[in-house]
């Protein structure tokens, strides 16, 4: 469900900035009590893990169409929805800047939809309401995770919606693009709830210090060790590099819906400030799509083995840049931190 910059106008996408940035101030000030030095690794590990996850699209039977893990409500669940927001927000920073995954003008929309939504509306509305204590059955933990994510997905797609009709895009009417994207991401978000369940089910067993929901003064002095961190880096490369090989090649349900309402996708970009942002990220971008330069479908070289190649070198790269992206961001957080609050000074 990353947008791309056609679907928006810029006062639209400004304000979407302007709003993901405020929500990310405040998480940074939310989390920066707890943070220290076991965290941050933590935080770029399971960030790694997610960002390789999104590149697995797995097929919708008989639409056509695919969806893939957005991840937001399992790193709240596993990180707390403020460290959760901070992760899944640079996740889709280096998607849009490296993979050309999402728009530029467009990042303050998927900010939003794909990581406010679950955050802080799927994961304490929803999720919380129906697993209060980690010590729930198996059956509720499994009901609050496809509620929390069948909730989340239809208000992004309810998201992308009204941006799309805000923004005056007359090839998408509002009533026939609601009526599209709001089934196929139903089916997306009962996947995405099962599959979440299926994680934190083994965590649960594995290693239950670890949930935010069951921080106590307590748990919070165990801290999560490096096979810990080394076991969400390992499934990182794992599916960044061999179930990315597996990943459906069908337009996932945001291109899907898209190909019915307007018959035609991608729309074009109208407008200097579209051409400006599409020229800066065509400078930042490394693997577009996920894959070697130039090696689109019409492509001589689009074996098999090359797209491979390009998929796996793209989940080894963005696993890396998670993990920078989290010390750096860590580091800076960290020292304001330390940084010694200064007394007013008395007036003479």
């Amino acid at each position: 469900m990353h947008m791309a910059d056609a679907l928006l106008s810029p006062p639209v996408g400004a304000v979407m900035w302007s709003a993901a940035a405020a929500v990310t101030a405040h998480s940074a000030r939310r989390v920066q009590p707890g943070l220290d030095n076991a965290k941050i690794p933590l935080m770029g590990a399971i960030g790694a893990f997610v960002f390789a996850a999104q590149m697995v699209n797995f097929a919708i039977p008989g639409t056509g169409s695919s969806g893939h893990l957005g991840g937001g409500l399992l790193l709240a669940v596993l990180l707390g929805p403020h460290a959760a927001f901070l992760v899944l927000a640079s996740i889709l920073t280096v998607q849009a800047l490296f993979f050309a995954d999402g728009g530029l003008l467009a990042l303050g929309c998927n900010i939003f939809n794909l990581g406010f939504l679950p955050c802080y509306i799927g994961y304490p509305l929803v999720y919380r309401k129906i697993v209060p204590h980690h010590r729930a059955s198996r059956r509720r933990l499994f009901s609050g995770f496809v509620a929390a994510a069948i909730f989340s997905l239809q208000l992004g797609s309810l998201g992308v919606v009204l941006q799309t009709y805000f923004s005056g895009i007359s090839a998408l009417p509002f009533g026939s693009f609601l009526l599209v994207m709001q089934p196929i991401h139903l089916a997306i978000g009962l996947v995405e709830g099962v599959a979440t369940a299926g994680i934190i089910t083994f965590l649960r067993q594995a290693r239950p210090d670890i949930l935010a929901e069951t921080e106590t003064a307590q748990s919070r002095g165990r801290q999560p060790g490096r096979i810990l961190i080394a076991g969400f880096l390992a499934a990182a490369l794992l599916t960044g590099t061999v179930l990315a090989w597996f990943s459906s090649r069908q337009p996932d349900g945001l291109e899907w819906s898209i190909e019915r309402v307007a018959g035609s996708q991608p729309l074009n970009s109208p407008g200097k400030i579209h051409a400006a942002l599409e020229n800066i990220q065509e400078k930042t971008v490394i693997l577009p799509d996920y894959d070697f330069q130039g090696s689109g479908t019409m492509s001589p070289d689009n074996s098999p083995a090359s797209l491979r190649a390009g998929s796996s070198t793209a989940g080894i790269v963005g696993a890396m840049l998670i993990m920078a992206f989290s010390f750096v961001a860590g580091f800076i957080l960290k020292k304001r931190k330390q940084r010694p609050k200064q007394l007013p000074q008395n007036s003479p």
